[in-house]
């Protein structure tokens, strides 16, 4: 294991301070689920620093309310519009298909979280694995030539703490044997969102592709509407703006050009651990969520399942 990555910030660190000093004039940005929460904020981070971004939505309508807000507020023009919704396949490539041009940023943030009832999605599969991994994964295989262009790409996975509650069981993707439980499906579509970052920077990285994948942490956002809004007790929340800043540091930082492969959270790469950890707060990945052989096999997978 290399030694873990550390950087000048902390848990407290905003989207904007990782940006201090940072130009991005002539990047180009997309970030998926970007009409609320750390989605818009990533966004707002980006256009400040010189950016072009497009905002990939489910909801046209709301993402041009976003947009003409992040102009007003960042005084850069250069935001748009594009309609994605990760959890249909024929949208993904709608999309990918009226890509042109050269793409610098992926930030694949979108996401569902523990629909009570086992749903179904993309091909039949579990639903939060469908939408928080299948569809990111095929986002980013039809941008794959774009992100070559830009010769110095980075592509982002938001995963989640909730990685630790399961590996992915390669053996029981969809719930079809164990009964469903939405917190282990959760758990599982985010760990799979980590493994496709290793394995798309062991596949890409000649390409001048780097991927990392992160936990941005607790942040009360509209994703907890199925669980009743955040548990997690207020000492170890934090802001959007804070929970932005590990995602926004990954796509923009000149701090990490090189790094790839790797899970961070609180803006630092997180040490792997072989257990869950039994106290809240403690930074940690499980060492299954970063493991270049499950991430080959996932990724072999997702391949036949999109064939």
């Amino acid at each position: 294991m290399s030694q873990l990555f550390q950087s000048p910030f902390d848990r407290n660190s905003t989207a904007s301070d990782v940006t201090k000093g940072v130009d991005l004039s002539g990047k180009r940005a997309i970030v998926t689920g970007a009409t609320s929460g750390i989605g818009v904020e990533t966004a707002r981070a980006l256009l400040a620093a010189g950016a072009e971004v497009t905002l990939a939505v489910r909801r046209p309508e709301a993402g041009e309310q976003v947009a003409a807000a992040l102009r007003a507020q960042t005084g850069n023009d250069a935001v748009r519009v594009g309609r994605l919704d990760v959890a249909d396949l024929d949208s993904v490539n709608a999309f990918t298909a009226s890509w042109s041009g050269a793409l610098h940023i992926l930030v694949n943030n979108a996401g569902i979280m523990m629909p009570p009832e086992l749903e179904r999605g993309i091909r039949g599969h579990e639903q939060q694995f469908a939408t928080n991994y299948l569809g990111h994964f095929a986002l980013a295989l039809g941008l794959h030539s774009a992100l070559v262009e830009a010769q110095g790409a980075r592509v982002v996975s938001v995963s989640s703490g909730g990685h630790l509650f399961s590996p992915v069981v390669f053996d029981d993707l969809d719930f079809r044997f164990r009964p469903y439980d939405a917190l282990t499906a959760y758990g599982q579509s985010k760990t799979a969102e980590a493994l496709l970052a290793v394995e798309a920077d062991r596949r890409w990285a000649g390409d001048g592709i780097r991927a990392n994948t992160l936990n941005p942490g607790a942040i009360a956002t509209g994703l907890q509407k199925h669980t009743g809004g955040l548990r997690t007790p207020e000492r170890y929340r934090k802001t959007i703006e804070q929970g932005a800043a590990t995602s926004v540091f990954l796509a923009a930082s000149p701090l990490v050009d090189g790094i790839g492969g790797r899970y961070f959270e609180d803006v630092n790469e997180a040490p792997q651990v072989d257990a869950r950890p039994t106290e809240l707060g403690v930074t940690a990945v499980a060492a299954y969520a970063v493991d270049p052989v499950n991430a080959e096999r996932l990724w072999n997978v997702a391949s036949d399942i999109l064939r």
